[in-house]
């Protein structure tokens, strides 16, 4: 099976239940389609590039799915151009790098430093410091030599 990413751009002006409810569809129209949804990722409202139909933001949505075939994407897509809730969107066919990297990315390996890296780097930074206050400042201790 291979796996698709498509990324999505709604209308801003809809409320937040029409949004979540245009989303949702989509992601139902691909488990009708026979598809497994892995991940399905909502960005949010993000400022655009330039202006799409008048509008200057709009909310993202990110669909990562298994497909057995490529047709479904044709489908997909004729769904998308068909409605009007639909800014933007993009599909694309990742290749073993492009789904490792999403993988690390949602496990927090990628990206945002994950807690379990915080608590590491803040111990690290502790015993650094108390190994620094047990030994005497350099220039201390060559002034020390220089006294004797």
């Amino acid at each position: 099976m291979n796996q698709y990413e498509v990324t999505f751009i709604v209308d801003p002006v809809l409320s937040g239940d029409e949004i979540n409810a245009t989303a949702q569809s989509y992601v139902d129209h691909l488990q009708s389609e026979g598809c497994k949804i892995v991940h399905v990722d909502e960005m949010g409202l993000k400022q655009l590039a330039y202006p799409l139909r008048k509008k200057t933001t709009g909310i993202y949505y990110c669909i990562e799915y298994q497909a057995k075939s490529g047709v479904i994407i044709d489908k997909l897509e004729l769904a998308f151009r068909r409605d009007e809730r639909i800014m933007r969107f993009l599909s694309v066919r990742l290749d073993k790098y492009g789904v490792k990297y999403n993988e690390d990315k949602r496990n927090g390996l990628i990206g945002k430093k994950s807690e379990a890296k915080k608590e590491a780097l803040k111990e690290e930074i502790k015993e650094v410091k108390k190994e620094a206050a047990k030994q005497p400042a350099p220039a201390a201790a060559k002034a020390k030599n220089e006294e004797e």
